[in-house]
């Protein structure tokens, strides 16, 4: 059969199936059951003769859906956590790039204030960094070594615990989004003005470069975790805040739920963060090169991943749809 013909003989009873699944229709629990078995036998099909099609591609976002509401009761299978990171929380990441952009926007605000107050104020450094981190800083930039800080500890206690506190960092901007949102800007400020005011001091000792070659190993991927737990912090603010067409209470699960699904997102690339920071930053020998290499290709995985694929996805079901109907 061709696909156009495939398509006109059952859009229809997707059509169907997709009202009920976003909740513009009703169907018996049995016809409801028949149906999803119906629209899997059909996915395979299209797989089969139609393969990345848009039809094979649309008919797997409609099993994908069903197979969510109709066995979310059950035991999930390894797939499911597949499925997670492929399809589902880049779906629903998409519609939170707003507050995503307003977490970046805060942090690189509150970085900037960190940076411009440690120009204008002889103390503030230390003030925000403390004195015991700024000597022994100054200590190892008269050894000649000013990163020695990263080479203090074992490699593997170094990864354990940096990781460690940085899921803790970002839990606290998470949930402190509880509190209307405050909470998390809270975090987003503490954080900003300390790695402005990090950054300063090294330029202010002419070591700018030395310093961003070495730290943003690690911190790239570590800063813009911490912007992304962030976005989850008021993703839970504006569930709270602006309810919409749902209660109040329906309103801050959902913002919940979703706010919990990016803090999941987050766990494997604050691992990558910790790895890196224990086990490569230390290696301040690295040529420029490399470390330029590790650098972008940690930015460019963020960015792919949190911005470029969602978008991907979405545009990509968004054709599907309108290629069915």
């Amino acid at each position: 059969m061709r696909e156009a013909a495939f398509v006109k003989q059952n859009k229809d009873k997707w059509a169907a199936f997709e009202n009920v699944l976003n909740n513009k229709g009703t169907l018996q629990p049995d016809e409801l059951s028949d149906l999803y078995i119906e629209i899997t036998d059909h996915l395979s099909y299209a797989k089969t003769f139609y393969g990345g099609s848009n039809t094979e591609f649309y008919l797997n976002s409609l099993a994908s859906q069903a197979h969510q509401k109709i066995y979310k009761t059950k035991r999930e299978s390894r797939n499911r956590i597949v499925t997670f990171w492929k399809t589902e929380f880049p779906n629903m990441f998409h519609a939170h790039h707003k507050e995503l952009l307003i977490s970046f926007l805060v942090f690189l605000f509150f970085a900037t204030v960190g940076a411009f107050s440690s120009a204008n104020e002889g103390d503030f450094v230390r003030s925000i960094l403390g004195d015991g981190y700024v000597n022994m800083t100054l200590e190892n930039i008269e050894k000649g070594d000013p990163m020695a800080v990263y080479k203090q500890q074992g490699e593997f206690n170094m990864f354990l615990g940096i990781t460690i506190n940085n899921i803790k960092v970002a839990v606290y901007a998470f949930i402190f989004g509880i509190f209307l949102g405050i909470g998390t800007l809270m975090i987003m400020l503490q954080n900003g003005i300390m790695l402005g005011s990090f950054q300063y001091f090294f330029y202010e000792k002419g070591l700018l470069w030395e310093s961003v070659r070495t730290i943003w190993i690690h911190g790239t991927i570590e800063i813009s975790v911490i912007i992304i737990a962030g976005c989850a912090g008021l993703v839970l603010a504006n569930g709270i805040l602006f309810p919409g067409t749902y209660t109040r209470l329906e309103s801050f699960k959902r913002g919940m739920k979703n706010g919990l699904k990016i803090m999941v997102s987050t766990v494997p690339f604050f691992i990558i963060a910790g790895f890196l920071e224990g086990f490569v930053t230390r290696h301040t020998e690295m040529p420029d090169w490399l470390a330029i290499l590790i650098i972008s290709g940690s930015l460019f995985l963020i960015i792919f991943y949190y911005i470029i694929y969602p978008n991907q996805l979405k545009k990509r079901m968004q054709h599907a749809t309108t290629a069915i109907h």
